[in-house]
């Protein structure tokens, strides 16, 4: 063991040194180590997926060593959320997704659900597989346990909604939480409950299953209500994560608990394009709107603007629009405000829009 991190405190020495990064130079240290071991880099943050598993029909789950760069980052907390990125046919994609591995794991477990349109997650579901070597890197979150930990917690999740609540729930375990804990999960079947197993053998922990197109299978019948939580006690904290009507149901039969909630975003793209004019003004490049996000129009037009996780959290994406109004396609919002930024991630054009790109 002392060898060995000998042996890791004299090679990040030498990568690490000025002289190594002038004779590597103008491409870095890195573009050299990566010939040898994918991960093995000092700027860029990246994962080896060690282990995958369908555990539902519309599923993956990936259990991915980070390396050292992702590991001197900030520490996950459970909750939060990290980006990861892919090649999908000579394209590098980034989504965000909550790891449900419990706070302080050295592997970082995602499970991500399948969409029919989405690009990143077809791919994961199709082509993943050991020793295939991803992007990985924090985005954070403010979704997580307080520091000091609720005594009664209620945990509601709906589809995907479970990891980041999953994350939470082993962390409780994990520390040996004597208080009360329910945890109620929302799926369409019981096939595609992620986690179904382990959560029925979960210590500790009151676990109820509803599924909307099998009501007859779960543990409650139809959507959340107030005889869903009847033999629950009364909670401290409320965590929920799933849809919106998921989230304003339970924040409405319990406004005086505290409350923490999470909604990850689904997008819509428009069946028709709205015919606007998109002029990426640095660029001189212009476009026709085709109603997508004004990230997606960009990437379209043979530009590459920095992004993050691609749904409106770690603000990557944000750019100066000049001119015209766009909508937020997760609040609704609308704004028409010159020289204002926005997030072009899930910003799209209201008509004629140019952004300082």
């Amino acid at each position: 063991m002392f060898t060995q991190t000998k042996t890791l405190s004299l090679r990040d020495r030498v990568l690490r040194s000025p002289l190594v990064d002038l004779l590597t130079g103008p491409h870095g240290v890195d573009r050299y180590t990566e010939l040898v071991e994918p991960t093995w880099t000092l700027g860029d943050c990246r994962a080896k997926v060690v282990e995958v598993c369908r555990q539902t029909p519309r599923s993956v789950t990936l259990i991915l060593e980070p390396n050292a760069a992702f590991a001197a980052g900030p520490a996950l907390r459970a909750g939060q959320h990290v980006n990861l990125t892919v090649e999908v046919d000579g394209r590098r994609q980034t989504r965000c997704y909550s790891p449900a591995n419990a706070e302080g794991d050295r592997l970082v477990e995602l499970t991500v659900g399948v969409h029919d349109a989405g690009v990143v997650s077809r791919h994961l579901f199709r082509n993943a597989r050991p020793g295939m070597v991803v992007g990985l890197d924090v985005v954070g979150g403010d979704f997580t346990l307080p520091t000091q930990r609720p005594r009664n917690i209620l945990f509601v999740s709906g589809g995907s909604g479970i990891t980041p609540v999953l994350s939470m729930v082993r962390t409780l375990v994990r520390e040996g939480s004597d208080g009360d804990v329910t945890f109620i999960h929302y799926a369409r079947t019981p096939e595609e409950a992620c986690y179904r197993a382990e959560l029925g053998a979960l210590r500790g922990v009151r676990v109820l299953h509803g599924y909307s197109r099998e009501a007859d299978a779960g543990d409650l019948t139809g959507y959340f209500g107030p005889e869903h939580v009847a033999d629950a006690p009364a909670p401290d904290a409320v965590y929920v994560c799933g849809p919106p009507a998921l989230v304003d149901a339970v924040r409405a039969h319990y406004p005086d608990a505290s409350f923490e909630s999470f909604v990850p975003p689904v997008f819509e793209v428009p069946a028709e394009a709205s015919g606007g004019t998109v002029a990426f003004a640095d660029s001189g490049v212009e476009v026709t709107d085709d109603g997508r996000s004004l990230l997606e129009q960009a990437e379209a037009a043979g530009l590459s603007p920095q992004s993050g996780c691609r749904m409106g959290i770690c603000h990557t994406c944000t750019r100066r629009k000049t001119s015209g109004a766009v909508k937020n396609r997760i609040t609704g919002a609308v704004s028409a405000a010159d020289e204002e930024d926005v997030q072009i991630c899930v910003s799209v054009p209201v008509g004629d829009v140019e952004l300082a790109l």
